[in-house]
């Protein structure tokens, strides 16, 4: 998964922004999909990443439950993020996770927040179906703007640069990783790796500023994942809670709780 966003915390509209209007997101059923839509979709991901093919987008899209579609006001498709609810248990407690698939946003429209707070809104209303079931975001991460986003939203994340995985949260990667890569997982590393590249964003997208690599957070990921050019995914984990979850984060998602 790959989120694109801007590095820093501008939340700014970009020109063509302006001249769209502001996109809006919605929740939708991969079984409502079209395959006009579909092809959309593709379309848009296969700009900015290599190593993919129709065949192998839709192979990984038949495994998902739902997509987060970001629209501009002519109804021209301009992102989306794929994910799958997981039922579980892990060491004998009862876990969901949301599991987030293929995610791209136009880069005219990074900045705009409309497809994460749809995104967090949307694990609202699964938290608010079963309250008492701890609800955890699962996601591999291929860029470190993605990674950035766990410590733009959540308050304890793993892994983290600062703070040892703790082993029940380790247990829990490892569990989830484990069903869904099968082999592919490497545990000793914490990545999922494929033989083969199934998606890797092109090298110009890619690219990481001299200015950006010497962050904290940055400079972990790149030690964690060395691989992430070739498509090497770091797997992680935050706990989707109103006590875990950032201010601005905490308010969206407890819209979907009350929804």
């Amino acid at each position: 998964m790959t989120i694109q966003a801007q590095p820093s915390r501008r939340a700014s509209l970009s020109a063509h922004d302006h001249l769209q209007g502001r996109p809006q997101a919605h929740v939708v059923p991969c079984s409502s999909l079209t395959s006009h839509t579909i092809g959309q979709m593709y379309e848009l991901y296969s700009s900015y990443y290599d190593s993919t093919s129709p065949l192998l987008f839709e192979s990984d899209l038949s495994g998902k439950d739902s997509v987060v579609v970001l629209r501009n006001d002519d109804g021209t498709l301009v992102g989306f993020s794929s994910l799958a609810i997981v039922d579980t248990n892990v060491d004998g407690t009862r876990l969901r996770a949301i599991y987030s698939g293929d995610t791209i946003i136009d880069r005219a429209y990074w900045g705009t927040q409309a497809l994460a707070f749809t995104w967090l809104r949307f694990a609202g209303t699964l938290k608010a179906q079963a309250p008492e079931c701890p609800l955890y975001w699962f996601l591999i991460v291929k860029g470190h703007r993605t990674y950035r986003y766990l410590s733009a939203f959540s308050i304890d994340f793993y892994p983290h640069w600062l703070t040892p995985t703790p082993p029940w949260a380790q247990s829990i990667m490892q569990h989830l990783a484990r069903m869904r890569f099968g082999t592919a997982y490497d545990s000793d590393h914490g990545v999922v790796s494929f033989q083969q590249s199934r998606g890797h964003l092109k090298p110009t997208w890619a690219a990481i500023e001299p200015e950006e690599a010497v962050r904290p957070d940055v400079a972990f990921f790149l030690r964690s994942n060395p691989g992430f050019a070739r498509g090497d995914e770091l797997v992680c984990l935050t706990e989707l809670s109103c006590g875990n979850l950032r201010p601005l984060a905490r308010r969206v998602f407890a819209q979907g709780l009350r929804q």
